[in-house]
């Protein structure tokens, strides 16, 4: 095992976390544009696409960090039967389920029931087909709808917060079903889907469009929030969230409901808004 794995099992997930929380929100100027610049150089931010051009006039590194993008800025696939990419990022891998399994990475699954939390649940996805979205610290880090849908219900999954880099992933066992997470059941006319918005190390604050701030408080039980009869509904391209630093999204689609996109492939960078895949329905 290299030490940089190592590491991820022995440094302590919650407390690193909890303290780069505070950190990315202290408003000093001096602090807070110093960790702006670092990241606009280190990996090359396009801050032309930021509704706010200048990088210094954010109040914080969190609300540089979870920008809005300036109106025009992506462009939205026009097909009413298109399944919208929910982030900027980077697929991680995307494909079918196999009898309830999701590829991780090389040598690596996880069952859609660890994921969920929820066995019942995770057989309506059993032979569908699923996509793994990782942002890194040069992305949008909002996340929008892949399809319209009316919210079910959330469950905040308690768990570790290994990093979510390609290095993680290809070494930690089931990573994304170990990590902090919270899971979004979505349904629509043409029936349901989830998105999965996975927490990680130093990284793991998550809000949504209908709750606000929902990871942390990190909880050590899972909790589930019932939606139904809200009448919460969100549009397709729509925002739904956003990660308060990166993360990973994972998306879950029933068994012939959608076809994944053939020209999307692992290690892919992609762009929110375009093509994921179209309804079958």
């Amino acid at each position: 095992m290299s030490p940089s794995v190592l590491l991820q099992y022995l440094l302590p997930h919650r407390a690193l976390s909890r303290l780069v929380y505070w950190a990315t929100r202290w408003r000093a100027r001096w602090w807070k544009n110093m960790l702006i610049r670092k990241i606009v150089k280190s990996y090359a931010v396009d801050m032309s696409e930021a509704a706010e051009p200048d990088c210094t006039a954010y109040s914080s590194f969190n609300a540089f960090f979870t920008r809005a993008l300036k109106p025009g800025a992506r462009s939205i696939d026009t097909d009413a039967r298109a399944v919208a990419m929910p982030a900027d990022g980077c697929i991680s891998q995307l494909g079918p389920i196999h009898e309830g399994r999701i590829f991780q990475a090389k040598g690596q699954d996880y069952s859609a029931t660890e994921l969920l939390a929820d066995a019942e649940r995770a057989a309506i996805y059993r032979d569908g087909s699923f996509a793994t979205i990782y942002l890194s610290p040069r992305d949008y880090h909002r996340m929008h709808m892949p399809l319209s849908g009316t919210l079910v219900e959330t469950v905040h999954v308690p768990g570790r917060l290994f990093s979510v880099a390609p290095f993680a992933v290809e070494a930690v066992p089931r990573l994304f079903a170990r990590n902090e997470r919270l899971v979004c059941h979505f349904d629509s006319e043409h029936g349901p889907f989830a998105v999965v918005l996975v927490g990680a190390m130093l990284v793991s604050s998550v809000e949504t469009v209908w709750r606000g701030l929902e990871i942390p408080p990190y909880s050590n039980r899972i909790v589930t929030r019932n939606y139904q009869g809200r009448g919460i509904q969100l549009e397709r391209d729509i925002e739904l969230g956003r990660f308060n630093m990166g993360s990973t999204v994972i998306v879950l689609f029933p068994a012939a409901s959608v076809t994944l996109e053939p020209s999307l492939q692992a290690a892919q960078p992609v762009r929110l808004g375009q093509r994921l895949g179209m309804r079958n329905l």
